[in-house]
C-alpha cells in the first residue's frame, strides 16, 4: 500500500504531452541527463532517447553503435528509483530541442530501445526501410534473432524520434533485456555499425554515380 501511495505520488511520463512537461517536473542534472557528442562529417545520429535507468543498458548499446564515426545522443535517467515511471516520453512525443537540432543536421537515424521480452530478440522498426534491411540481414549474419513485421513496435508514426532525421525516415530497434544484459549486444552493436558502413558505402556509390 506505501509503495503504490509513493507511485501515485509522483509525475507519470505517460501524461506527458512533450519534453516541456517532462522538463517542468524532472531536473536535469540530477532526475535525468542529456548528452550529445558530435563528430565531423558524421551523416548518421545514434539515439538512446530512454538510457541509463530508464531502459537499462540502451545507452551501452547506442554508443557501442555510434563509437567515433556517428553522431550520438543520450537522454539518461539518474533517478535512484521509479526512472521509466517519471522520465519515459513516449517516441512520437520526444521533441527534446538538442536532439531535434542534430537530427536536422542527420541523414540517417538509428534510435535504441528496451522492451521486455523473455528471449533474446530485436524488433526492427521505423520508417527507413532500406537501413532496416540492411541491419537486418547483419543481425542474420550475426546469428541474433530479430523481427521485421507482425511486432508490437512499428515506430511507423513521422513524430517518432526516429524519423526526424533530414531524410524523414529512421531505424527503430526494440531490443529485449535478456539481450541487452548478453554479451552478444556487443555483436549487435557491431552488426548495426556494418549495416550503416553498407548503406553509407551504397549512398557514396550513387553520389560519385
Amino acid at each position: 500500500m506505501k509503495l503504490l501511495m509513493h507511485l501515485s505520488a509522483l509525475p507519470v511520463a505517460a501524461h506527458y504531452r512533450h519534453f516541456g512537461d517532462l522538463a517542468a517536473s524532472q531536473r536535469e542534472g540530477e532526475h535525468f541527463a542529456v548528452s550529445l557528442m558530435r563528430r565531423a562529417g558524421a551523416r548518421v545520429a545514434v539515439l538512446a532517447p530512454h538510457g541509463g535507468r530508464i531502459e537499462d543498458g540502451t545507452s551501452e548499446i547506442a554508443q557501442a553503435i555510434a563509437g567515433e564515426d556517428h553522431h550520438l545522443y543520450l537522454l539518461e535517467g539518474r533517478r535512484p528509483s521509479h526512472n521509466y515511471h517519471t522520465l519515459h516520453l513516449t517516441s512520437h512525443r520526444f521533441d527534446e530541442p538538442r536532439c531535434l537540432e542534430l537530427l536536422a543536421e542527420s541523414d540517417h537515424v538509428v534510435a535504441v530501445h528496451g522492451c521486455r521480452g523473455s528471449h533474446e530478440t530485436v524488433y526492427i522498426g521505423g520508417r527507413d526501410s532500406v537501413l532496416a534491411a540492411h541491419i537486418g540481414s547483419r543481425l542474420e549474419a550475426a546469428d541474433i534473432p530479430f523481427e521485421t513485421h507482425g511486432h508490437p513496435f512499428p515506430g511507423r508514426h513521422p513524430e517518432n524520434v526516429c524519423n526526424r532525421g533530414r531524410r524523414g525516415a529512421g531505424v527503430q530497434l526494440e531490443i529485449t533485456h535478456p539481450l541487452r544484459r548478453s554479451r552478444r549486444a556487443e555483436c549487435l552493436a557491431r552488426a548495426v555499425r556494418h549495416a550503416l558502413n553498407d548503406i553509407l558505402g551504397d549512398y557514396a556509390k550513387a553520389e560519385t554515380a
